[in-house]
């Protein structure tokens, strides 16, 4: 059997996690979640972002890129949680545009990242999980995590509009968007399995993969 990895990849509170959970089950791949280990300088960092803006982002970069390379000497099919990308082109973005890193920094990030990245096989795949800030600020209050209820609704919405653009421009491997306010695959089991077979298609070659209303309306109506 062939050997595949995907990434699943989308905002703060979006489902990554539960979605690579479920799917290792389904799929019988091995998960990968977000590198264990807190950031030494998230402290720092959160008293004063524009000293501690750059290390911090290192620091992430070099283990996104780390647990990339693992992934894929991993002997079988994997599942990641959040890429390596998702790193440069939303979260340092997010930092640099709202001035939180200089540009000068920010351009040895950029580099330094480009570099590197450029020596890693991507994925064969790319989940996207697309959903509005609402049905995000719903499942971050759901799940929870003290130091997440304080996130602004302006930060969603400013991380959201750098992953459509970056979506939008990625082309190192195919990518199946999920809509993620109509699929609530922890609730309905018919709305995982429509996720299962869409990401078959894709692995299978075929392009024009989508969730239509068709689909979503057969899966809502089977799981009754």
């Amino acid at each position: 059997m062939k050997k595949h990895f995907i990434a699943v990849a989308g905002n703060i509170g979006v489902g990554k996690s539960t979605l690579v959970e479920l799917l290792s089950h389904q799929l019988g791949w091995e998960p990968f979640y977000e590198p264990a280990g807190e950031n030494p300088y998230l402290e720092d960092f959160y008293r004063d972002m524009r000293a501690w803006a750059f290390p911090s982002q290192i620091f992430f970069l070099s283990r996104r890129l780390l647990a990339h390379r693992r992934l894929l000497d991993h002997p079988t099919s994997a599942i990641q949680d959040r890429s390596v990308y998702e790193d440069a082109e939303v979260f340092a973005q997010n930092l640099y545009l709202q001035r939180h890193m200089s540009e000068r920094d920010y351009k040895t990030y950029r580099d330094l990242y480009n570099v590197l990245s450029n020596f890693l096989p991507p994925p064969d795949l790319v989940i996207f999980l697309r959903a509005s800030v609402p049905t995000l600020q719903g499942r971050i209050a759901q799940r929870g995590r003290d130091y997440e209820q304080q996130i602004e609704e302006g930060y969603l919405e400013r991380l959201n509009a750098l992953y459509e653009a970056w979506i939008t421009n990625f082309t190192l491997c195919p990518v199946l968007t999920v809509p993620a306010d109509d699929l609530d695959y922890v609730a309905h089991d018919a709305h995982l399995r429509l996720i299962v077979s869409k990401i078959n298609d894709k692995l299978a070659g075929q392009e024009e993969v989508i969730f239509d209303s068709a689909d979503l309306a057969k899966a809502s109506e089977s799981d009754k």
